[in-house]
């Protein structure tokens, strides 16, 4: 009988927890939702893991994931064409490529300054940062102890949010979108060289290689 209470008790416990992820727009900690539950934080991340487990084993359309130091649902990255379709039908508040650009070099180089954001991007970034600080996506972290204290930019908590991330150290490594050093190389042999000349060039040396006794091809059918 006390193990169908501890049972029950416990029922009731990952439905209220439910209950509350549902109705919040932003991550709850789980330190909050201890509180409420009134049971260690340990045992709330130990509902949470066990609800997000049982969501992905019975194939749902959303997970629970800890993001930005919380717990929230989120639709399921393999749902990710068809919430797109969702969202973006009649969007018109999409960000620009250049915010986009401005957004990733603040996320990976943070705390940085605008005129060191201009500097990377060759251009002018006063707009795209006032745009990106008016969506939530990045915020004055620091200011520069240096001369003229420089306001210092970082991302918020609303970019981990949208990201889907816990921390920014969760974000893609850089690497995975630069080549390697052989294909630069390559790319840049490719690149400086001018047709004609490689075109010359293979020709001189052809001829350089067979010299003067090069065989002449005989034509047979005559």
């Amino acid at each position: 009988m006390g193990d169908e209470a501890v049972i029950g008790e416990d029922d009731d416990i990952r439905r209220a927890i439910e209950a509350i992820l549902m109705v919040s727009i932003d991550p709850v900690a789980p330190n909050l939702l201890a509180q409420l539950m009134e049971m260690p934080t340990r045992k709330v991340e130990a509902i949470c893991s066990s609800l997000a487990d049982e969501y992905e084993a019975e194939g749902r359309g959303f997970v629970l994931l800890r993001v930005g130091g919380g717990y929230r649902f989120q639709s399921h990255p393999a749902q990710a064409a068809w919430v797109e379709r969702f969202v973006l039908e009649g969007q018109h508040s999409r960000l620009t490529s250049a915010a986009l650009e401005t957004l990733a070099i603040v996320a990976y180089k943070q705390p940085i300054s605008r005129n060191q954001v201009s500097a990377i991007r060759g251009v002018d970034v006063d707009t795209v940062i006032r745009t990106l600080q008016q969506r939530g996506y990045i915020e004055v972290v620091s200011t520069d102890p240096g001369p003229g204290n420089a306001l210092m930019f970082g991302t918020s908590q609303g970019f981990l949010e949208s990201m889907g991330i816990d921390k920014v150290s969760d974000l893609p490594s850089l690497g995975d979108f630069v080549p390697g050093p052989e294909l630069v190389e390559a790319l840049e042999r490719g690149l400086l060289a001018e047709p004609d000349v490689v075109e010359l060039e293979a020709e001189v040396g052809g001829e350089a290689e067979g010299g003067s006794d090069a065989e002449v091809p005989v034509d047979d059918r005559t």
